[in-house]
C-alpha cells in the first residue's frame, strides 16, 4: 500500500485526486494539509483520511508517508516539490510545474540525483492522445506538416464557483488569485494554455522557437485572459495552441494534418481521414473512427510507475520542463513582439 500526503487542501485536492485515488486500489491519502482547518476537517471525513495538519513540516515529516502530491497555488509548486524529492519521497506535481526556468532546471537536478523516486507531473494524457502518438508513430497520415490544439473555458470564478459548492462555502467573486498578477505569475496561458501545449508536444515533439500573441478581452485582471501561440517543432512541423478565460461554453480539441490525412480527436474517439483520391479536388475524404480502449487514472499510472521503478512515459520533469520553457517564451515573445527560441527536450519515448 503506498500511503500518500497532498500539499493543499484546496478544489484541485477535493475535486480530483482525493475521489480518484479513492478508486486506486493499493494507494490511499493518509495526511492532508493545507491552511483551513474546517476544509481539512471536511475532507478527512469525506474520504477517510486519517491525519491532517497545517504546516509543510509536519506533513513532510510523515514518516508513514511514501509520496508526496503538491497541489499548491503555482508559485508554490517548485519549492515544494523539491522539499518533498529532498524527503526521499515519490512526487506528483500539479501543474503548472513552476514559474522560471531556474526552477525547471532545479527540479531536473533534483530528480535525476534521485531516480528511485517517481516524478509524475501534469498534465496527464487520456487515451486518445497516446492513440494519436502511436498512428503518428506508424505513419498514418505521412510527414506531419501542422496542428491545432485549443484548451479554455470560462475563466477561474466558475471553477471557484463549485469548489466553494463542494465545500459548502459562500461562493466569493472578488478574492480569486488567479486575477491577481502578484499571487497568480501567469494568467490564462499556464492556468490553461498548458493544456494544448502539452498535447502538441505529447504528439509533436521538441519544439524550437515560439511565436506568442497574448490580450486581456474581459476578465478584471492586468494578466491575459487569451492567447495563441505559433510553435515551430524540430521536425518542421507547425502548430498552433490558443486558450483562455473567455470561452464559457469551453474548447478542448486536437487535430494533427499531414502529407497523407489527418487525426482529429472528437470526445473519447478519434477521426482518421484520408484523400480518397488524389486527382479530383473535392472528393469526399475516406472517416474511420478510432475508439481507444479506456486508460487507468492519472494516480494509477503513478502507482504503475512506483511499482515499475520508471519514471511516467510522458508526464515527466523532463516533458513539463519543455512544457513550461515553451510558456515562458511565449510571454518573452509577447513582450518583445519577436520570436523566441526554446532550448530544453522533453522525454516521450
Amino acid at each position: 500500500m503506498i500511503n500518500v500526503g497532498i500539499l493543499g487542501a484546496g478544489g484541485i485536492a477535493a475535486l480530483s485526486h482525493l475521489p480518484e485515488i479513492a478508486a486506486v486500489e493499493g494507494m490511499r491519502v493518509t495526511h492532508v494539509c493545507g491552511r483551513r482547518e474546517r476544509r481539512l476537517r471536511l475532507l478527512c471525513e469525506r474520504f477517510d483520511v486519517p491525519r491532517f495538519s497545517t504546516s509543510w513540516g509536519d506533513l513532510l515529516d510523515d514518516d508513514e508517508l511514501d509520496a508526496v502530491i503538491v497541489a499548491l497555488p503555482h508559485p508554490l509548486h517548485a519549492e515544494a516539490g523539491v522539499a518533498v524529492l529532498e524527503r526521499g519521497l515519490h512526487l506528483f506535481m500539479q501543474k503548472p510545474l513552476c514559474t522560471t526556468i531556474d526552477e525547471a532546471n532545479r527540479l531536473v537536478v533534483e530528480s535525476e540525483a534521485r531516480p528511485g523516486q517517481v516524478l509524475y507531473c501534469r498534465p496527464s494524457f487520456d487515451a486518445a492522445v497516446y492513440e494519436m502518438r502511436r498512428q503518428l508513430a506508424a505513419g498514418a497520415i505521412g510527414k506531419v506538416s501542422g496542428a491545432l490544439a485549443r484548451h479554455s473555458h470560462g475563466g477561474p470564478e466558475i471553477y471557484y464557483a463549485e469548489v466553494a459548492d463542494a465545500f459548502n462555502e459562500p461562493r466569493v467573486e472578488n478574492d480569486l488569485w488567479f486575477y491577481d498578477a502578484d499571487k497568480a505569475s501567469g494568467g490564462a496561458l499556464i492556468d490553461m494554455g498548458v493544456y494544448s501545449i502539452a498535447n502538441l508536444v505529447a504528439l509533436l515533439g521538441k519544439a524550437d522557437y515560439v511565436t506568442a500573441r497574448m490580450t486581456t478581452v474581459a476578465k478584471p485582471t492586468a494578466l491575459e485572459d487569451t492567447a495563441t501561440l505559433i510553435l515551430e517543432f524540430a521536425n518542421g512541423a507547425l502548430a498552433t495552441a490558443e486558450t483562455g478565460w473567455c470561452d464559457p461554453a469551453r474548447s478542448s480539441f486536437l487535430r494533427v494534418h499531414g502529407t497523407a490525412g489527418k487525426l482529429v480527436l472528437r470526445g473519447d474517439a478519434i477521426d482518421y481521414i484520408r484523400p480518397s483520391s488524389y486527382e479530383r479536388e473535392w472528393a469526399a475524404p475516406l472517416v474511420d473512427e478510432i475508439k481507444p480502449a479506456p486508460m487507468v487514472n492519472q494516480h494509477e499510472e503513478w502507482l504503475h510507475c512506483i511499482k515499475r521503478g520508471a519514471q511516467p512515459e510522458i508526464s515527466n520533469i523532463w516533458t513539463a520542463r519543455h512544457i513550461s520553457e515553451i510558456m515562458l517564451a511565449a510571454i518573452q515573445s509577447n513582450d518583445a513582439c519577436a520570436r523566441a527560441a526554446i532550448h530544453s527536450a522533453p522525454r516521450t519515448n
